[in-house]
């Protein structure tokens, strides 16, 4: 089965949904003027219940179907959220707001899902409820998190839940998912090294050097993954900053670095965390000094349930045909905080494929506009499927 004409014939709508989300980006849980025009279409649309404020600036729309019979609720979500970053892409709709740009294409994951709250809203050929999910603060916030806790799932009763990213890279129109890990955990890691600071020409061996200690330590982080972490599996451990020092003569007495961990595996999270821990410690204690490790954890693994992401690469088959779905996609290391909502309630994460092009947070990144019916027929066949009238 095809894109739905419907959904085709709403292409320009989105995309000039789309086009003002990009000019007018909003960062984390600021997303007001985002929310509030996804709210007033929700309501012109005319779903049966539109509400604001679910994990601070969330917006959930219900769209109950002709029968009610089936007890089905099924949850449909996109996220709403920019980034801070300065746009390059020279596309004519280009980010009207120094510093903030949709360089992970939210915008294009907000149209499709307002084109199928508009289909779905019209057509109500489905037995049961679709409730609409526009999250905020994706990019490092846990706007998931926020809309779980806020009681997202509970008020509704929701019974399964599906998200949808784009995916560069992926030829354009194709899907993918897999049951189980889809994409990492996300932790952040914050290590202060503690030395004795010293002139560092005159009297060096009077001090303890926590540049030198901190140097170390990134290096022997290394070796977690290297040694410890079985080579099946997968884990990451960058440091991405380290700050020391006030002048080119002295040693400081204070260093600090902070970094990322990503893992695709619980006991794999627990391990990196408690050996950086170590690591740390053990290497400033060796050089004279002392280390402490803040430990945080972020976005748990995006782990996709078997049953639902079956049920979803069924759907896609029906919409591009068997060839361009892949149901056995090899999992990545980027993060979702969508991964919550995947702890609450069965369901699964997929991957709308956008062509070549930029990837995701990069200056340049373009969203492909052809997807967007691809991803909104996905979202409407998603609902009339698990829900057959």
């Amino acid at each position: 089965m095809p894109i739905v004409n419907r959904i085709a014939a709403l292409s320009d709508e989105m995309a000039a949904w789309r086009h003002d989300f990009h000019e007018n980006p909003e960062l984390l849980y600021e997303v007001h003027r985002t929310a509030g025009i996804v709210a007033d279409k929700l309501r012109e649309f005319g779903c049966d219940e539109v509400v604001t404020g679910i994990g601070r600036t969330g917006v959930v729309g219900v769209i109950r179907g002709r029968k009610s019979a089936s007890g089905k609720t099924i949850g449909l979500r996109a996220d709403m959220d920019a980034l801070p970053i300065m746009e390059t892409s020279g596309v004519p709709y280009a980010s009207k707001v120094p510093g903030k740009m949709h360089a992970c294409g939210h915008d294009g994951h907000t149209a499709m899902l307002l084109g199928a709250a508009k289909y779905l809203a019209e057509t109500r050929n489905f037995d049961g409820t679709a409730i609409m999910i526009f999250q905020p603060a994706e990019e490092g916030g846990g706007g998931g998190k926020a809309m779980v806790d806020d009681g997202l799932m509970t008020r509704w009763n929701i019974q399964e839940v599906y998200g949808m990213h784009n995916m560069p890279g992926l030829p354009e129109g194709h899907f993918a998912t897999t049951p189980g890990a889809m994409l990492a955990s996300s932790d952040n890691i914050q290590i202060i090294v503690h030395g004795k600071g010293g002139h560092a020409g005159a009297g060096p061996h009077k001090s303890v050097d926590s540049v030198l200690i901190g140097s170390q330590i990134v290096n022997a982080l290394q070796s977690i993954v290297a040694r410890n972490v079985d080579p099946l599996k997968s884990a990451v451990i960058s440091i991405t900053q380290f700050h020391s020092g006030t002048a080119f003569n002295i040693i400081p007495e204070r260093a600090e670095l902070a970094g990322t961990v990503r893992t695709l595996d619980p006991e794999v999270r627990d391990l990196v965390e408690r050996r950086i821990g170590e690591v740390a410690d053990s290497v400033a204690r060796a050089y004279g000094g002392s280390a402490e490790t803040k430990y945080t954890r972020m976005y748990p693994v995006t782990m996709n349930h078997a049953r639902e992401a079956g049920l979803a690469a069924d759907v896609a088959r029906d919409i591009v045909g068997t060839e361009r779905v892949n149901d056995k996609f090899i999992p990545m290391m980027g993060a979702e905080d969508f991964s919550f909502m995947l702890e609450a309630r069965p369901g699964a994460m997929v991957l709308v494929g956008m062509g070549d092009g930029n990837e995701c947070h990069h200056p340049a990144y373009v969203f492909n506009d052809n997807i967007l019916g691809h991803g909104a027929s996905f979202w409407v066949r998603m609902i009339e499927t698990r829900m057959p009238a």
